[in-house]
């Protein structure tokens, strides 16, 4: 099992959006059962509200169901996860002083995984939900590819128990 956990300020916007994405690309390809995968966000000021009310108005208008409560990333999230997409370079601090600078190498900006890196901006602020739907689906896409190039012996495992 692969654990992935999306990280964004509040846990109401780009985290959930990259859960709720991910999640759904992983079922299409016939995946679920090799993940677990959830989202948080580096600050508490949002922690036990749902997804905001714009992002996931995105979500339906392009067909991605699922419901999400904020909540905050901890040492232990951390350490319980392979891989910990941030969406900009604030996450990415913000989680190294977390972790005193430990787990650097599962840390890992979403979009790095693109031939277009750069941070998902956020759409509290900018107001444009679809440009970070469109850079978060470019991310999960290509972050998917990785896996499945780096992990494809355990994908055929998965498949075949």
């Amino acid at each position: 099992m692969i654990n992935v956990a999306f990280v964004c300020l509040g846990n109401i916007c780009r985290s959930p959006m990259a859960e709720l994405i991910f999640t759904g690309m992983v079922k299409e390809r016939g995946l679920a059962s090799s993940f677990r995968i959830t989202s948080f966000g580096t600050s508490d000021c949002e922690e036990g509200n749902p997804v905001y009310a714009p992002a996931k108005k995105t979500l339906i208008m392009h067909g991605v169901p699922g419901n999400h409560i904020a909540k905050q990333i901890s040492l232990k999230d951390v350490i319980n996860n392979d891989y910990i997409l941030v969406m900009d370079s604030s996450n990415l601090l913000d989680l190294l002083r977390l972790t005193g600078g430990k787990f650097g190498e599962k840390i890992k900006k979403l979009r790095s995984f693109t031939s277009d890196p750069h941070d998902v901006a956020d759409p509290w602020y900018t107001r444009d939900f679809e440009k970070a739907f469109a850079d978060i689906c470019e991310g999960c896409e290509c972050f998917l590819d990785y896996l499945l190039k780096e992990k494809a012996c355990a994908f055929e495992y998965d498949k075949r128990h």
